[in-house]
């Protein structure tokens, strides 16, 4: 009985599949699959290729890093796992040369370092960097350039670093693991890691940072990270890759993947819609034959066995195309964009493959519920009285279905709770605000659609007529041009917050150790040649000891790290101290109030007017604990600091320019000596001039961060031109959502059309009505649309995209009008058919 079944539905859907009445539900699922599989895996392939590129910041896939050397057997693990492995060992130390001295930071190199990124040297210091694959061999070393300039070096020269002696052979101008730190870090020096011994620098006292470096496939490093989880000491061992990377690099990747996984959740949720609007229009044409079936016998069972069939054989159809399709999409696209954006072709994933399969799939069936059961409910009697319909009323079995269809997918496939339940919530409520708003349509069209019948009361008379169709209509519509909404507008807002924050002439190079004697001549000699130098920030160094006359943890040695292991954190090194009256740009008051006096806090016991006011980075106050009002001290040579915080402040660390964790009222500073810190732009091709620049001013130290500027550049640059496509391919299924709705009411216009010929309505009367109503519908979801569009943004981006959220007014007068532009269009062109056909026509196709 069950194979008659199978030859019966199978019959079904071939007779069906000639006539084209499964044509738009296979659409929705080819729709859906194709959107997701496509979306999913250029973005899959993009975020491994923008992991891959930033992971050259890490000059590896994965580092540990650790205070004292690992235990051998951990490597050779690694090794055996199929890992590449390198290390680097690093310190600070003095270097000597030409009777002068400065401090330095020492990196000792494996034979393998590095694993990713380049190395680059030059023959002259800020020289044009070249890529090399040595590294500097026993008894040389590479240096940086301001350590070249500030030693007086040149190469072939000698240096002393500890109890070793080593002759200059390279400029060594970038490094891959070089960091963002554009003004604290200390200058390079690049030695073989087989002479460190005989620097003798590493013993009991010192700083020694080790680096372990490992590259391999992804599934053989998380493997390798489950073994050797147990073995660390948090104390000791930093596990590191990209995601966690919190530089600029590490954010705008994140951000990126972010948005990727927003724009997929979003095709998820049109696909779904398309395929409920194609479901419930396959469901209403297959009234009379279910009606037919039943008067010559079938049971509701075989019925019900007969088009879940047909279900499942169309919705295995629509992924197969579908998996075609989708996968055609994103190898043209990735061809098409080869030359500016690295993707990787090799590398397969399966999980946007089997995500797509699973799409298809679960909308396919759970959004074909409610209307096959409306259709297994439809009486024998309709084959006698065409006016009966289905007789299921309640559409709680829909909500459930069609809801639950959405979240789990959009669950399933992000697997991040927090916006699955932003973009599902603000969906709810709209679809909520929509039931009133076409119970409020339907009130209007009442009054409006009475009296002498013009275009426009026509209109208003179907809307009222046509209310339940309608109400679906325009929810859909609005989901639609929400979720399309979201997505450009968080396109326009991130890649507006990328471009703000590295605009062209970003400084690429910083200026420190300037004096208050060197201020103007240095000034006036930029300008002189062109270069203009804006601010000089005043700069002090102190040591963060105390935090409400409690004492910190300054960990200044391992030594030091031991004896005060009771204290609260602190830095772990000297800060930068800067002070100013005027807010830095970039930078926003969270808390407190900028140096006023109101804002000096009282401390139990004291006189306010004791100490003056800080403002605190407020990221650095929530790690040491920090709070308004503490009274914070600072060693600063052999003087003794206090001061009070009056103000936290958010600060824009992707900017590039000089910020600082501690901004102090200028009066409690007023009477140390600074030195100033400063930056400018400089055109790569005007690269040799700075030899000539910096030539008067032997002591001022200069800091190259035009590399890191490029790469970081380059990285926003392919983020952004993906963003494009992404947005593209979401713009392209929101449209074809839209077409499947309309297309869904063609059945009952065409009654109607043939009702009002039949009556005399001329052909201006009925194009007209047909246009108002699409632009009411249209204009009335694109202002809903927008409404709900500002709640789902200021919830992504507060909540997971960490931005500032802003109302966006213009949206307001955009979305409105381009809604009913469009659906107003779509509408017409998918209705011309229809209005183009005469009264004869028109009934000979309702037959």
């Amino acid at each position: 009985m069950k194979q008659q079944y199978i030859n019966l539905a199978w019959r079904l859907f071939r007779h069906e599949t000639k006539r084209g009445e499964l044509t738009i539900i296979l659409l929705a699922i080819v729709l859906a699959v194709a959107s997701v599989l496509s979306l999913s895996l250029f973005s899959e392939r993009l975020q491994s290729a923008l992991t891959t590129k930033s992971a050259e910041f890490l000059a590896a896939d994965r580092v540990l890093e650790a205070r004292q050397p690992v235990n051998s057997e951990w490597i050779v693990k690694a090794q055996e796992d199929g890992l590449n492995t390198a290390e680097q060992v690093y310190t600070r130390s003095m270097v000597f040369a030409n009777e002068q001295l400065m401090l330095a930071e020492l990196r000792a190199a494996g034979p393998a370092y590095p694993l990713k990124g380049q190395l680059k040297i030059s023959n002259v210091a800020f020289g044009e960097g070249k890529v090399t694959m040595d590294l500097p061999k026993q008894g040389e070393a590479w240096l940086e350039s301001r350590l070249m300039q500030s030693l007086s070096l040149k190469l072939g020269d000698k240096i002393e670093v500890g109890e070793a002696q080593f002759t200059v052979t390279q400029v060594l101008i970038e490094v891959p693991d070089a960091g963002f730190n554009v003004f604290g870090g200390d200058p390079k020096v690049l030695i073989s890691i087989d002479d460190l011994a005989a620097t003798n620098i590493t013993g009991p006292g010192s700083r020694v940072s080790y680096s372990y470096f490992f590259t391999g496939e992804t599934n053989k490093l998380d493997s390798y990270y489950d073994w050797l989880r147990p073995q660390l000491d948090r104390e000791l061992h930093d596990w590191d890759s990209i995601e966690d990377d919190d530089s600029p690099i590490g954010r705008s990747v994140k951000k990126a993947e972010q948005y990727f996984l927003l724009a997929s959740l979003l095709a998820i949720v049109l696909a779904a819609v398309s395929i409920a609007v194609a479901a419930q229009r396959y469901s209403q044409r297959h009234y009379d034959p279910v009606a037919i079936m039943k008067t010559l016998g079938a049971t509701k069972r075989s019925v019900q066995l007969v088009y879940l069939l047909q279900i499942i054989f169309i919705t295995v159809a629509g992924i197969f195309i579908g998996t075609l399709v989708g996968f055609v999409i994103q190898q043209l696209v990735v061809w098409a964009l080869a030359d500016k954006i690295d993707v990787a072709m090799d590398v397969w994933h399966w999980r946007p493959l089997l995500i797509a399969i699973f799409t298809g799939a679960v909308c396919a069936l759970l959004f074909s519920l409610y209307p096959l059961l409306k259709l297994f409910s439809v009486s024998p009697l309709r084959v006698l009285r065409r006016d009966l319909g289905a007789t299921i009323s309640s559409r709680v079995i829909q909500f459930i279905a069609s809801g639950g269809a959405i979240f789990i997918l959009m669950w399933a496939y992000s697997q991040n709770f927090k916006i699955s339940l932003i973009l599902f919530s603000s969906g709810i409520l709209l679809v909520l605000a929509l039931l009133l708003v076409t119970y409020g349509l339907i009130w209007l069209g009442r009054k409006l659609g009475q009296g002498k019948m013009g275009a426009w009361r026509l209109a208003w008379a179907r809307i009222h007529r046509r209310a339940l169709d309608n109400s679906v209509q325009l929810i859909s519509f609005a989901i639609t041009i929400m979720l399309l909404l979201v997505v450009l507008v968080m396109r326009n807002d991130m890649v507006k917050q990328w471009q703000e924050q590295l605009p062209q002439g970003t400084a690429n190079y910083f200026l420190v150790n300037i004096t208050d004697s060197q201020k103007e001549q240095l000034a006036t000699h930029f300008a002189t040649n062109d270069i203009n130098i804006e601010r000089f920030y005043p700069m002090v160094r102190g040591r963060f000891v105390a935090i409400n006359d409690e004492k910190i943890r300054t960990a200044i040695s391992k030594e030091d790290q031991t004896e005060q292991s009771s204290g609260r954190d602190g830095l772990g090194r000297e800060a930068n101290l800067t002070w100013s009256n005027e807010l830095q740009d970039g930078s926003r008051i969270t808390a407190g109030q900028w140096f006023d006096d109101s804002a000096v806090a009282t401390i139990e016991g004291q006189n306010p007017e004791q100490h003056y006011s800080v403002s605190v980075e407020e990221k650095l106050a929530q790690r040491l604990g920090i709070k308004l009002g503490d009274v914070l001290t600072f060693n600063i040579g052999s003087e003794v600091v206090e001061v009070a915080v009056g103000s936290l402040r958010d600060v824009n660390w992707q900017s590039m320019k000089p910020n600082f964790f501690f901004v102090i009222e200028p009066k409690a500073l007023q009477h140390f000596v600074p030195t100033y810190l400063a930056s400018f732009y400089l055109a790569t091709e005007q690269k040799s001039k700075l030899t000539k620049l910096m030539q008067p001013f032997g002591s001022v130290t200069l800091i190259d961060v035009d590399a890191r500027i490029n790469q970081l550049r380059n990285i926003v640059e392919q983020v952004s031109m993906a963003v494009e496509f992404i947005l593209i391919l979401v713009l392209t299924a929101g449209s074809l959502v839209l077409v499947a709705q309309v297309q869904a009411s063609m059945d009952e216009r065409q009654q109607e059309l043939a009702i009002l010929r039949t009556l005399g309505a001329k052909g201006s009367l009925i194009r007209g009505s047909v246009l108002y109503e699409f632009i009411i519908i249209g204009l009335t979801a694109g202002l809903m649309a927008t409404a709900f569009n500002e709640l789902s943004l200021y919830l992504l981006q507060t909540q997971v995209f960490e931005m500032e959220a802003k109302i966006h007014w213009q949206y307001w007068l955009i979305a409105p009008l381009s809604g009913a532009f469009v659906v107003c269009c779509l509408g017409a062109l998918s209705c011309w058919r229809l209005l183009q056909l005469n009264t004869n026509q028109l009934l000979r196709q309702m037959v």
